[in-house]
């Protein structure tokens, strides 16, 4: 299965330049917890890093710095993964693990923003992949049972 199949295509993103009052309103507007900053690039949002309402907190609440003249460049997180959406999902899992990243833009075969996959994303697709396979045993019982009646 690919990414593009369970990412969140509404993705809310920001230019580095965003004030991180600004970012933190987006954030409250959207009801997200973070935003993709972004890069402009021949009209395609170029993913740049990533700013969570946590780094909102540490980086800027924590130590008594004014919101609003700070950018959203100034705090973000640019070690950034990124991965395609025709990435295969255990591949992104694989890569989230060993970087320790929660969250992943996803981009198109140009870079540009597409989506935005979590770990909570992740964790939903392989419990439903979970209980789909706690039924084979089930389902093997009755087909068994039709077939030998």
């Amino acid at each position: 299965m690919n990414i593009s199949d369970i990412c969140t295509v509404q993705t809310i993103s920001c230019s580095r330049e965003e004030t991180v009052q600004g970012a933190a309103l987006l954030m409250r507007k959207h009801h997200v917890g973070d935003l993709v900053v972004v890069d402009g690039s021949d009209g395609e949002a170029i993913p740049a890093g990533i700013v969570t309402d946590r780094d909102i907190v540490v980086s800027v609440v924590a130590l008594g710095l004014d919101p609003a003249s700070l950018q959203a460049g100034d705090i973000m997180s640019d070690d950034l993964l990124t991965c395609r959406e025709d990435d295969d999902v255990y591949q992104t899992i694989e890569h989230m693990r060993v970087r320790g990243i929660r969250r992943v833009p996803v981009v198109n075969s140009n870079g540009g923003l597409c989506g935005i996959v979590s770990a909570d994303d992740l964790l939903e697709f392989l419990a439903e992949e979970m209980g789909d396979l706690s039924r084979i045993s089930g389902n093997q019982q009755a087909h068994e049972k039709r077939a030998r009646h």
